[in-house]
């Protein structure tokens, strides 16, 4: 079978990747090119050709990423999965209605891809796919299966406004790739197309904004590009700092709140079990489903604004009972005296191990994780892994939920964990900067690292900082935490997070750093173009008073 997701003609040379690649973080918005480390296909030249990969992955921001390609002519020509896909189909659709720079999109069944993917080359037209002697015909998207409410007719129909008018056509026509019937009312959004990772991603924003757009459910704002009330006096460039900012101000503008976290769930009055919300940022998502239990597809940049305005989203996808069932158990054989470094590490491997499926982990029932530990699972797991929840036996609230009827098994070992570890950590011992806070840290990690430090002080040389959301920082402000870190020599910043960090915040002179996100040991390479290192809090913490990080595994991995 050929779907066509998004019509358009295209043709060119093939690139068939051999997993699947988050845009943000894995391809150079400028020029096209993968530049992720940690994928196979690292250097390939996206520009042009017609890319195929089993499905995306990670970052939500690969919508923006896409759109800022097609502006600059540097986008594929074409896109082709196997699996379901959200953020690079909207990306292209938004491209296409927007700004009249259509991107083909198709998804094939498992046999007819593999036997595209042995050919050079291929065309695609209106109705037909050909690659040699290889002729598909193109099956277009169900358009009429969708019921609407009379609200969202009248949205659809423009009586609401231009803003509300694109947004519904948008939604609608997610709604038809996806498969839904109908959509479904969502309490609250979060934003997550507020990051400047492309100019595309203001255009966008300001196009929405001058038609009137105007949010009409409680929605929050992710992690920004720059501490909004003080990048001038940091140094920030005023060609980034401006439209960064400004980026953020549409957003405002618009009625959202200016929470600047990539961590949402941290703030007063989490969703709740069953709710459903409209979510975008992949960690935020993968905890909302997994921890809470609350209900959000993993929707792109773009369509949380969409969302937004209108309160409404597919009803697809994990909002559905039957999307949430594991379809792989992995079991995790726990190496003994483990520390915090687990969790991420665990998230990281998961994710490879179910790159397009929601995975049962078991083996942890007698672990008790707390909720920085969950994150940090959560988090890892989303740049892996283009699910948007897994479940942990005896933890997650949803976990006794029978696997579905094709599930498979995988499994997790120490060594595994370790072969993690030696990856994350292929830089040299001294460190330059310690980076705490992807996802941005808690009022908890604040203090634990308050703790570790207390009486000892950041290393000449090596600069330590602390990304956290302005809720949390007011909180350590209060309780004396936010001074202890600041005695030690640590930097807080706020608004901004590690993925969206840019020099000189960043200190331009580092050249080794240390973290322990697996998040950002898997982004930092290709964001900061920095040799990494990677442990617990406490490894962080020591190599932030020393200067230097472990040179061999910790002795539970050994």
């Amino acid at each position: 079978m050929a779907q066509s997701i998004i019509a358009a003609k295209a043709e060119g040379p093939i690139l068939a990747l051999s997993e699947g690649l988050s845009f943000w973080g894995g391809v150079d918005s400028a020029t096209g090119r993968l530049i992720d480390a940690h994928h196979p296909d690292c250097g390939a030249d996206l520009a042009g050709r017609i890319v195929m990969m089993p499905t995306s992955r990670g970052s939500c921001t690969g919508s923006g990423v896409l759109l800022e390609l097609t502006l600059n002519g540097h986008a594929p020509a074409a896109l082709i999965f196997r699996e379901a896909e959200d953020v690079l189909t909207l990306g292209a659709l938004v491209a296409g209605m927007l700004f009249d720079r259509p991107i083909p999109v198709l998804r094939l069944g498992p046999d007819d891809y593999a036997a595209l993917a042995a050919h050079p080359t291929a065309s695609i037209g209106e109705v037909r796919l050909e690659a040699g002697a290889l002729s598909l015909p193109l099956t277009p998207l169900a358009s009429d299966r969708l019921t609407l409410s009379e609200t969202d007719r009248a949205m659809l129909a423009g009586q609401e406004g231009r803003a509300v008018e694109i947004a519904m056509q948008i939604l609608t026509n997610m709604a038809a790739a996806q498969g839904a019937t109908t959509l479904t009312d969502v309490t609250r959004a979060h934003i997550d197309g507020c990051i400047y990772a492309s100019p595309a991603n203001l255009t966008f924003a300001r196009q929405m904004a001058d038609m009137g757009a105007r949010v009409r459910i409680p929605t929050t704002m992710n992690a920004i590009s720059v501490d909004h009330a003080h990048w001038r006096q940091q140094g920030v460039a005023e060609s980034f700092g401006s439209p960064a900012a400004a980026l953020a101000d549409a957003y405002t503008g618009m009625g959202a709140e200016p929470s600047f976290t990539c961590a949402p769930y941290l703030l007063d009055g989490a969703p709740a079990t069953g709710e459903h919300i409209g979510w975008s940022e992949s960690n935020a998502v993968i905890y909302a489903n997994s921890v809470l239990g609350a209900r959000t597809v993993k929707h792109p940049d773009f369509l949380d604004l969409c969302i937004a305005l209108t309160g409404r989203a597919p009803l697809s996808g994990v909002y559905l009972d039957a999307a949430r069932a594991p379809r792989r158990v992995i079991h995790v054989t726990l190496p003994d005296g483990h520390d915090d470094a687990l969790w991420p590490m665990l998230g990281y491997l998961a994710g490879r191990l179910a790159p397009d499926r929601i995975p049962l982990l078991t083996g942890l029932e007698t672990t008790k994780p707390g909720e920085d530990d969950l994150k940090a699972l959560c988090a890892a797991f989303g740049t892996s892994s283009a699910a948007p929840m897994l479940h942990v036996a005896g933890i997650t609230p949803e976990a006794d939920m029978p696997p579905a009827a094709d599930a498979d098994t995988a499994r997790i070992t120490p060594a595994d964990l370790a072969r993690t570890w030696t990856q994350f950590n292929s830089g040299p011992a001294g460190i330059d900067l310690v980076a705490f806070g992807s996802p941005h840290f808690s009022a908890g990690e604040c203090r634990k690292l308050a703790d570790l430090l207390d009486g000892d002080k950041v290393a000449s040389g090596t600069t330590a900082i602390v990304t956290a959301g302005r809720d949390t920082i007011r909180a350590i402000t209060a309780d004396g935490t936010a001074d202890r870190l600041q005695r030690a020599g640590v930097r807080i910043i706020p608004d901004l997070c590690w993925c969206s960090i840019s020099e000189p915040v960043f200190p331009p002179a580092a050249r080794t750093l240390m973290t322990n996100s697996g998040k950002y040991a898997h982004y930092a390479p290709a964001l900061s173009g920095r040799a990494v290192r990677f442990g617990s809090i406490a490894d962080c913490a020591r190599a932030a008073i020393t200067g230097k990080s472990p040179d061999t595994p910790p002795e539970w991995l050994r």
